[in-house]
């Protein structure tokens, strides 16, 4: 059931009904019946998986709770990690490191008849594992107090607004809000509606809008220019920023809607000036997991510049990993990794350059952003590519083929050309007022326009072809 679907507008709009009608305790068991038929409606069959880390976790912290011996505490984390990492790795890695195993193996000469599972991968596996692997491993710390309502923990696991796209929620930020009474304002319902809106905008209008003209490029094999991979590259940039933080959006919408409160994912990413500042606005949920729960535990900055440098790549890569089972996404993590190792000698105390300052320290900061906007771009290469021999010819062409103008890439439709501007415009706004809610200070006729604009542009998004959810393979 996809957020841009007249299915989840539907289902959304009944458990709304419901909800307002209910009170606490029948508001939580509804949304857990309707999170599960949110998440059957890709393949009811998975439900099994999300039930199994379920149990297990809530039944692990219930036992840390009381548990007092170093080893036995130890024991039933390893228990919580073995049971989530490993059906992970099941269903989303096994097949990739069984054919890589035979692939090495045949360049040594020897052939190796190795089996692999014909299986689909569950969709949202990764983001509802970490979200319950930090339940597990924060009770462990005694960072966070187990919960014994087992239903209550169950809706915090399956919760349908973010369950398979994220934000990965912390159980010390979501739980307490599955636990007591909500309440429903008039202002949360009003920014719930117009996050929706936005969301579907950014997916409708610029992700699918563009997906064609990258798909061309991309899906063409070698057959390209400079320009086509360029351009195509902007494009993929933009591609993959409207469709994950749209449907962050719409996520936090629909939470807003029920009286809930989830992490913001998204703060203008492509305002960065280094990738330290980069992973602080991209994907906050997944970079502040891996720091908090792999960099730190793995020693962090604490043990010498080898050692951090060491970490940083450890963590990047596997955050490359996670995003999914292929070579394309470990490479664009060492990428990754790379940049920040490049970058840290350089960095001055993690502090950015405000936005309001003076002319000459803008000039520079903007020539910064655009800079590290085009290094953004050629990790966007190694993540959008097919294979290493795409990304070798690729990269190739972008030095010898230098200046070569001639493109094929088909134009984006009428509405997308449209909706870039407004939304370039929106965005460099927000970064200039310092806040996402800017346009709430204008007067009520230069709302109205906005509103209106934004409905006329996505009305018109509406005609271009649906896509799925990029994250959603992940």
């Amino acid at each position: 059931m996809s957020f841009a679907s007249i299915q989840y507008a539907v289902f959304l709009i009944t458990v709304y009904g419901l909800y307002r009608m209910l009170p606490h305790r029948q508001q939580n068991l509804m949304l857990l019946v309707a999170s599960d038929i949110f998440y059957g409606a890709w393949d009811w069959r998975f439900l099994s998986l999300m039930l199994i880390s379920t149990v297990i976790d809530y039944g692990v912290a219930l036992r840390l709770r009381t548990a007092e011996a170093p080893g036995i505490r130890k024991a039933l984390l390893l228990a919580s990690i073995c049971t989530n990492l490993g059906l992970l790795g099941v269903f989303k890695y096994f097949n990739f490191f069984a054919s890589s195993l035979a692939d090495l193996a045949s360049a040594f000469g020897i052939t190796l008849h190795w089996t692999t599972l014909s299986i689909v991968l569950p969709v949202g596996i990764s983001f509802y594992t970490f979200q319950t692997l930090s339940y597990t491993i924060d009770v462990y710390r005694r960072e966070l107090e187990a919960t014994d309502r087992f239903f209550d923990f169950a809706l915090f696991v399956s919760f349908f607004p973010q369950l398979v796209a994220g934000p990965i929620e912390r159980a010390s930020h979501l739980l307490p809000q599955v636990l007591k009474p909500r309440t429903i304002t008039w202002d949360q319902t009003t920014r719930g509606i117009y996050l929706i809106a936005f969301g579907l905008f950014k997916k409708v209008v610029v992700a699918d809008g563009v997906a064609h003209s990258v798909d061309t490029i991309y899906n063409a094999g070698l057959n390209v220019t400079w320009a086509d991979i360029v351009l195509a590259t902007y494009l993929f940039a933009l591609q993959i920023y409207c469709d994950f933080s749209g449907y962050s959006d719409i996520a936090r919408g629909s939470a807003k809607l029920l009286g809930f409160d989830i992490m913001v994912n998204f703060r203008l990413p492509y305002f960065s000036t280094n990738p330290s500042e980069f992973w602080r606005r991209w994907h906050i949920s997944l970079s502040t997991w891996l720091r908090d729960y792999l960099y730190i535990p793995l020693g962090g900055n604490h043990h010498g510049t080898a050692k951090t440098y060491r970490n940083l790549m450890t963590t990047m890569v596997l955050g490359g990993l996670w995003h999914g089972a292929a070579w394309n996404f470990v490479l664009w993590g060492i990428f990754q990794g790379a940049i920040l190792c490049i970058h840290r000698p350089f960095a001055r105390g993690g502090r950015d350059v405000p936005p309001r300052a003076s002319l000459r320290t803008l000039a520079m900061r903007a020539a910064h952003v655009i800079v590290f906007f085009h290094v953004t771009c050629y990790g966007w290469l190694l993540f959008r590519a097919r294979s290493f021999e795409q990304i070798a010819a690729y990269t190739t062409m972008l030095v010898t083929d230098f200046g070569n103008f001639s493109t094929s890439i088909p134009l984006p439709p009428f509405a997308t050309l449209l909706g870039v501007p407004l939304l370039v415009l929106l965005d460099a706004c927000e970064y200039q007022k310092g806040t996402a809610q800017f346009y709430r200070r204008w007067a009520a006729p230069a709302r109205g326009l906005l509103y209106a604009a934004l409905a006329f542009v996505f009305l018109m998004g509406t005609s271009n072809e649906p896509s799925q959810f990029i994250y959603f393979q992940f």
